[in-house]
């Protein structure tokens, strides 16, 4: 079966981030012979003086295929993990969602893209967890990190939102590769340009800094831009931060 598991407010200033929480739960889910876990994506949620957050208010969702008889085993060791690891004075939840068993997705997806917008309530989160067959639980302090690990969940499932967790390292910056080895490897699915404009595999890319990939239609995009060079040099540029904000 496919899920989603989804967690947020896991840290404080100090400690290691949601993130990397995340990742240890993917590395336990795989080693575990559980199933196979896929990228980890950030999903930015609206700051707001009324929403207790870290730094960034952003929450991690990965998805995973696992064995049907392992789900209980599943969700038990990410509660327990969380419970025990989540920094002092963090307030982590935790979305586990069996996608073919969700009885309302419309309804999921829309509350991702309306905490990017707005404050919502935990009341709200458990409402749908309900109504929707969602695990949804909360392992310390008030629990508030329900909201964005729900959230986290439905933008993960609209598949249209948010920049995979970790940096690409292809080469130095300045660097030139051709779009065909950029999709060649196994943490770039597709190169599209920022502004909508064809991306051929013969073009070739310049390669930026602290480069990532960003989710869009389900896959891991590297997304570029138009270069000013001449027309033997690079056709195309990856994003800077600031482009990629958005995501």
């Amino acid at each position: 079966m496919q899920i989603l598991i989804g967690i947020d407010d896991t840290d404080n200033l100090d400690s290691p981030g949601t993130g990397a929480l995340a990742s240890q739960i993917a590395t336990d889910l795989d080693s575990n012979g559980w199933g196979k876990s896929s990228f980890i994506t950030r999903h930015q949620l609206l700051v707001h003086p009324d929403i207790p957050y870290t730094s960034h208010n952003s929450s991690m969702c990965f998805r995973a295929d696992i064995k049907d008889e392992c789900l209980e085993q599943v969700i038990g060791h990410a509660a327990g993990f969380l419970a025990r690891e989540s920094a002092e004075g963090s307030d982590p939840g935790l979305c586990v969602v069996v996608v073919d068993q969700l009885t309302e997705p419309s309804e999921l997806m829309t509350y991702g893209r309306l905490a990017k917008e707005s404050v919502l309530t935990k009341e709200s989160a458990y409402e749908l967890a309900r109504l929707s067959n969602i695990h949804l639980s909360e392992h310390g302090g008030t629990g508030q990190g329900v909201i964005g690990a729900l959230a986290g969940a439905g933008l993960r499932l609209g598949g249209n939102d948010g920049r995979l967790k970790g940096q690409l390292y292809i080469g130095e910056p300045g660097s030139i590769v051709s779009v065909v080895s950029l999709v060649a490897r196994d943490d770039i699915d597709e190169v599209q340009s920022l502004d909508g404009g064809a991306v051929e595999n013969r073009d070739m890319v310049r390669l930026g800094e602290k480069m990532k990939t960003v989710l869009l239609g389900g896959k891991a995009v590297l997304l570029v831009v138009a270069t000013c060079g001449a027309p033997d040099e690079a056709r195309w540029q990856t994003c800077s931060r600031q482009q990629l904000k958005r995501y």
